[in-house]
């Protein structure tokens, strides 16, 4: 539900222009106001899992997603579907952040690879199956149902989870929330979700751009002593003194900076330079996840097999492979080369994901499952945030350079072709980044 929301709503975003007789920049904050609600609050919500119990707050959360998503579907205005899609946010922040930890928690060890896996694969289908399934709901039922389809599947995964999952461990010993920690932590994320937004659209030498980054930075250090001087902080920082869990999350982090931004600038080269049709670019774009979706539980089963950290470099080895060749593109590649070439980067992706979830969750003790969840959910929607705008500002600039400034929208393919294939090489690089993280992780555990 979460992750096929995500897709469908930027399909819709037109529609509801249309409808509402708005902007584009004031429909955006419809998918806005998700974004920042449930990364803003991931932490928080996390930490209230730890202690509060994950079962009975992942149904509360999946209950505030399926009635926000009612709700969206009957607003009476813009006004109001950006208000609703930020109550939606906030059921997601639960759903998006305490699922893994409820499966790290129900699952052996020896089984805990493959559930993981099983999570990742839904996930990947998710976010491949959303442009797709919103294309098909709008073209026949119009842009309320992509909203009110969520209620029935809402009811339906409620009843199961409250009859199939077990109740939730507590963690032993005195607990409190940490409410400075929870507001600093909203004020920092909320203002660099914002700050790159605005910086897109405004430039990134803006004054409000640099006011956001300001504030953020001012923010995350004043979070930091507090969290360091605190009895019950929000999130222990000694749990980054585990090399297993900080060094997981680092890779998180930088491959979902390759994972977003090749998502942003591949349709430019689908259209622009093979002017595909919109239809057959949707489907080719979906070759990647697919492909990730279908080897995550392999790639679980493989994990519990033969150690998650191993499986994890291999996965961060094969994108590396795959965004070097997907760098050789140019105006003559043909759908088979296109696909081969995919191929290699999204059998790595799927050997990467779940195995590299596995090893965060699995370094964390038992009483912070639920934070390292969030902390998993924060680096997705971290590196999102981030590589939207560096990879496109990358892919904009290559190309502004071989043109004299020419808009990325109205260059030559050639240009087009040029800054893919420099934007790519720059992916390549990040990735090469993430596995030296995770290479660093797998000798500190051979030293345990």
């Amino acid at each position: 539900m979460s992750t096929l929301d995500v897709g469908i709503i930027n399909v819709a975003l037109p529609s509801i222009v249309k409808a509402f007789d708005t902007t584009f920049p004031t429909a955006q904050w419809a998918v806005l106001a998700y974004s920042l609600v449930s990364s803003g609050l991931v932490l928080g919500a996390t930490r209230l899992g730890d202690m509060w119990g994950k079962k009975s707050l992942y149904q509360t959360g999946l209950a505030v997603f399926t009635f926000s998503s009612f709700l969206c579907g009957l607003a009476p205005s813009i006004e109001w579907l950006i208000a609703f899609r930020g109550l939606q946010g906030l059921g997601a922040v639960f759903i998006s952040g305490l699922g893994l930890a409820i499966v790290t928690e129900v699952f052996p060890a020896a089984e805990r690879g493959r559930a993981v896996g099983i999570i990742g694969s839904l996930v990947s289908l998710g976010v491949a199956f959303g442009p797709s399934v919103g294309g098909l709901i709008l073209s026949f039922f119009g842009w309320h149902t992509i909203f009110l389809i969520n209620v029935p599947l809402g009811i339906i995964a409620s009843i199961l989870v409250a009859r199939v999952v077990p109740p939730s461990v507590l963690a032993e010993g005195k607990q409190k929330f940490d409410p400075f920690g929870a507001i600093l932590a909203l004020v920092t994320l909320g203002s660099f979700g914002l700050g790159m937004t605005f910086g897109q659209s405004q430039g990134f030498n803006s004054s409000t751009f640099l006011l956001l980054l300001s504030i953020t930075a001012f923010s995350f250090v004043t979070f930091l002593v507090v969290e360091s001087i605190l009895e019950f902080p929000l999130v222990e920082l000694k749990l980054f003194r585990n090399l297993q869990m900080s060094m997981g999350l680092l890779s998180g982090w930088l491959a979902f900076i390759v994972i977003t931004g090749a998502l942003l600038i591949t349709p430019f080269f689908l259209e622009r330079v093979k002017q595909y049709p919109t239809a057959k670019a949707g489907l080719l774009l979906a070759v990647s996840p697919v492909l990730s979706g279908l080897i995550a539980p392999i790639a679980g089963i493989l994990s519990d097999r033969f150690g998650a950290r191993r499986i994890s470099i291999i996965g961060l080895g094969l994108m590396i492979g795959g965004c070097l060749a997907i760098s050789t593109f140019n105006v003559q590649i043909t759908e088979f080369g296109y696909i081969s070439r995919y191929f290699i980067y999204g059998i790595g992706l799927g050997l990467f994901q779940a195995p590299n979830n596995t090893t965060v969750l699995a370094s964390a003790p038992r009483e912070h499952l639920g934070i390292a969840s969030g902390l998993l959910s924060l680096s997705r929607t971290a590196g999102g945030t981030v590589g939207v705008p560096l990879m496109g500002a990358v892919f904009g600039a290559i190309i502004g350079s071989v043109t004299g400034g020419v808009d990325a929208a109205v260059a030559s393919p050639e240009a087009v072709v040029v800054g893919f294939q420099g934007t790519f090489r720059l992916a390549a690089i990040i990735l090469s980044v993430a596995a030296i993280a995770s290479v660093i992780r797998l000798r500190s555990s051979d030293r345990d």
